[in-house]
């Protein structure tokens, strides 16, 4: 048997990093041979167009994604113009993902979310009819569309659109509607495997091809040190396991989608997530079998192993968090045992 394909590696930026340090990392990121640069737009924290128009401005290969944008907060007219802008700037580079977003976030904004499988099919048809040029006239259950056209021409009216999601029934809708998948932090490669089945199962019944594109947010904790490298994945996982967990308790998909990880209980969950509530430190409360769930972690060489396994469940392409203070370091230690390794 030969040795697993090595999925695309690709780098997570954030509202976390202000647009001039996010400019900084994508061009490392592109430097060093990663596919793209993915930002994730969080509620409350900085919108994500300053940072990617920047990073499309300033590199020259490297994708440049938005996952995910949500309809609540961006009318999916709005999502059709700016992405189609960005993707001006970036030369064919830009790349999105729609997903509903976190529930308790919309609910802050008095907006209900009570429909949220309905909101991305209406989000993905405006958006992508939008783009082809056409004249949108869709009537929705949560968005709607009236003699709505875009006044310049889209660079791609073919623009791949991936969907978020995690329940059956939103894997199911995605193998209908999404040209790709993208899977959030906190599901492990059993969840991806169980995933990408559901969805090419819906896209055959569809009759459509399956999404070309399977996209998943995973943090990443590299050192020569082992042991350093699970200290920081574990601290990564510590500060969102908690809500997860509690996301969880509300949402049985999200739930359940943790609960795929081989080796770990309901009970092991519940205690881990009690320690870490009464504030004990993370590389206590979670044992190494938390990392090798829900992170890759180790040397370069152990994370690129774990980055195959992933591959094998059927992700195409990884992106990456990078732990720790010094991701500049971290994200080359990567890429060159990823050049090593072939």
């Amino acid at each position: 048997m030969g040795v697993a394909e090595l999925p695309k590696l690709s780098v997570r930026l954030s509202g976390g990093v202000d647009p001039r340090g996010s400019v900084d990392l994508a061009n490392l990121a592109e430097a060093n041979g990663f596919h793209s640069v993915w930002f994730a737009e969080n509620a409350f924290s900085r919108g994500v167009l300053p940072a990617a128009s920047a990073c499309a401005a300033a590199t020259l290969r490297v994708g440049i994604g938005i996952g995910v944008f949500n309809p609540y907060n961006r009318h999916p007219a709005l999502m059709a113009m700016e992405i189609g802008a960005l993707d001006e700037l970036a030369q064919g580079r830009a790349r999105l993902a729609i997903g509903s977003g976190i529930a308790a976030a919309t609910e802050r904004l008095g907006l209900s979310t009570d429909r949220p499988l309905a909101a991305v099919r209406d989000a993905i048809t405006i958006v992508r009819a939008m783009l082809k040029g056409e004249e949108v006239n869709y009537a929705g259950r949560v968005f709607s569309a009236h003699k709505v056209k875009l006044e310049y021409k889209a660079p791609r009216p073919d623009m791949p659109l991936l969907m978020a999601a995690r329940g059956e029934q939103a894997l199911a809708l995605c193998g209908r509607i999404a040209d790709g998948l993208m899977i959030s932090n906190m599901c492990p490669a059993e969840f991806t495997q169980a995933a990408v089945l559901a969805v090419h199962a819906s896209a055959r019944q569809a009759q459509r091809s399956a999404p070309a594109e399977v996209v998943q947010y995973i943090p990443c904790a590299v050192r020569l040190d082992r042991a350093e490298a699970y200290g920081l994945a574990k601290a990564a996982i510590g500060e969102m396991l908690p809500s997860f967990w509690t996301l969880g308790q509300r949402v049985s998909s999200a739930k359940a989608a943790l609960l795929k990880a081989a080796g770990l209980s309901e009970p092991d969950f519940a205690a881990a997530v009690r320690r870490l509530q009464a504030g004990e430190q993370a590389a206590q409360a979670l044992d190494d079998r938390f990392v090798e769930a829900f992170a890759i972690a180790g040397t370069a060489e152990d994370a690129l192993a774990q980055a195959r396994r992933y591959g094998e469940a059927g992700a195409s392409e990884l992106v990456l968090t990078f732990a720790g203070r010094r991701p500049e370091t971290d994200i080359q230690y990567l890429a060159n045992a990823a050049r090593r390794s072939g």
